[in-house]
């Protein structure tokens, strides 16, 4: 199987190995592990409805091909979102120099005034 397959089972459930699951795919268990499978997947509801998607993939390149879409399309969502956060960190940044900037010209401005007021 391809490690995109393996990526998008990584997160159904942390009790069972990620080899288990495609072999339980691919009907490639003994019956004992196959048993140990169905019994965990029967206590995680969201673990169970992923499977019972993924099993009615007849055509598993054809499912190969999807997840690798998937992958693709949130890797480009997840840059895009990485892209506008570095993007707007910049702005951020340059009001503090301002501010300080301006800050520091009020504190000469003010130095200066109370020295002439001194003379």
């Amino acid at each position: 199987m391809s490690n995109n397959l393996k990526d998008i089972l990584s997160n159904l459930n942390k009790d069972i190995e990620q080899e288990k699951l495609l072999e339980y795919l691919n009907n490639e268990l003994a019956d004992a592990d196959q048993h140990r499978v169905e019994e965990i997947l029967n206590d995680d509801e969201f673990a169970s409805d992923a499977m019972d998607g993924l099993e009615q993939f007849e055509n598993k390149k054809e499912l190969q091909n999807l997840v690798g879409q998937l992958n693709a399309g949130l890797k480009k969502e997840l840059d895009k979102k990485k892209k506008k956060k570095r993007n707007r960190k910049i702005p951020e940044q340059s009001w503090v120099y301002v501010a300080v900037v301006i800050i520091l010209l009020i504190c000469i401005i003010t130095y200066m005034v109370v020295k002439r007021m001194g003379q």
